[in-house]
């Protein structure tokens, strides 16, 4: 009798593991998610415009820009792909992913370029800006301006001071 109640136990417990193993995930919407990703609506929609950005050798180059911002998986992401030339040339194209994160206002800004590298890199909401920081040095400031235009900066920051190397304009197109 014993050996056949360790019998039962065992197998209801292989059965129980492997019914969670075989079980699908919830497909339901994350609200939360959606909710809190709401909060970039601003910067939904086509943009194209110019600006410049400067190397290490302090350069100053000129380029027009797209950028294509995108809500996806019912709102809880935000797909936000760019492309930046120069004389015909492709001088930057980059796919990111906004998503969630944990504290109010803070998302995870997921990155990849067409040279390969790609990460994941803190960002934040503040007072209507979207900040993003690829390393602690440096942050890319996207806001829109008081003319309803994309405007985004990126800085370096030099211990006290922080140095524009990037800025770009851009007007709604869609």
């Amino acid at each position: 009798m014993k050996n056949l109640i360790k019998l039962i136990c065992f197998a209801a417990l292989v059965l129980g593991m492997k019914a969670n193993a075989w079980g699908q995930p919830s497909y339901g919407l994350n609200e939360a998610a959606q909710k809190k990703m709401s909060e970039l609506a601003f910067l939904e929609g086509k943009w194209k415009g110019n600006g410049w950005m400067m190397g290490q050798d302090r350069v100053r180059s000129t380029f027009e820009s797209e950028e294509t911002i995108q809500f996806k998986l019912s709102g809880t992401l935000l797909e936000v792909e760019g492309i930046g030339k120069s004389d015909g040339k492709v001088v930057h194209h980059a796919l990111a992913v906004i998503s969630p994160a944990e504290g109010e206002g803070k998302f995870d800004f997921t990155s990849f370029l067409q040279s390969g590298e790609k990460g994941t890199y803190p960002a934040e909401l503040i007072d209507g800006k979207l900040y993003w920081y690829p390393v602690k040095e440096v942050r890319y400031v996207i806001e829109i301006n008081e003319k309803g235009q994309w405007f985004e900066i990126g800085e370096y920051n030099a211990g006290t001071q922080w140095y524009k190397f990037l800025e770009m304009t851009l007007d709604k197109v869609d």
